[in-house]
């Protein structure tokens, strides 16, 4: 049996988890259902939760005041939603109090990422080369695939930075990438540019927006999941759009 916690506990407990899970690239059926599921597990069988890409709006019933999270930010980080979810069994489970559990979820939210710079740059650099190799690219694509991708990789970083609509930073990664390319075939290194290329963008393109706006159309979630889509749309046109025009130029 938990112990006698207030509304606005719930309520912040189950924003604070909702907002977590959104930001880190939690499908929306699966934070609803993870905030009902804690509002239940205190006694709140009326909570009602309308989650889309970009907020939350939560009420414990139907008698309590509304209220929205707004989600700006949003990256890829599964061990963050991971995390949350242990977090929302033991939760529901009764092994954990409303107070750690908002100790934990506030820990998890203030940390950064789980890996640094140049481990992600490296990874990034790394899987370019492998998806040269896999789209049957040569193995001298390998290198060029992999200085392409890392080098695209930093300038989506930096670019992300700069311009807070970020498909203009995924356009100029991807731009930059088609030209490192071609400058590098020109100087000997590599045979295929459309294999070298390809295995480049592969880090920029968005595939778990397009996972998550198939899950939530196929769980009912129209909104979201036509958002989702579009926004991936967007993202593999600012991506196709710069590839493009380094092919245009050289």
């Amino acid at each position: 049996m938990k112990p006698q916690t207030s509304t606005t506990e719930v309520i912040e407990l189950c924003l604070l988890i909702g907002r977590i899970m959104l930001q880190n690239g939690a499908e929306t059926y699966r934070v609803e259902d993870t905030m009902t599921r804690i509002a239940a597990s205190y006694g709140k069988e009326e909570a009602q939760s309308f989650v889309t890409p970009t907020g939350i709006v939560f009420s414990l019933s139907q008698v309590e005041p509304s209220k929205l999270v707004r989600v700006s930010d949003r990256t890829t980080n599964l061990s963050h939603v991971t995390i949350a979810n242990n977090i929302s069994r033991k939760i529901t489970a009764g092994d954990l109090d409303i107070q750690a559990a908002h100790e934990q979820l506030t820990k998890l939210d203030q940390a950064g990422v789980k890996f640094s710079m140049p481990t992600q740059i490296a990874a990034a650099s790394l899987a370019s080369g492998c998806f040269a190799i896999m789209f049957q690219g040569h193995w001298s694509d390998f290198l060029p695939a992999c200085i392409s991708g890392g080098v695209g990789f930093i300038a989506l970083l930096a670019f992300h930075r700069f311009f807070e609509i970020k498909f203009f930073a995924e356009f100029l990664a991807s731009l930059i990438i088609g030209a490192l390319a071609f400058t590098l075939l020109s100087f000997g290194l590599g045979s295929e540019a459309d294999k070298v290329i390809i295995g480049s963008v592969m880090p920029l393109v968005p595939g778990l927006l397009i996972t998550n706006a198939v899950r939530d159309l196929m769980a009912g979630h129209l909104v979201s999941g036509l958002s989702k889509g579009a926004e991936a749309f967007l993202t593999a046109f600012a991506i196709g759009g710069g590839v493009a025009i380094a092919f245009s130029i050289f």
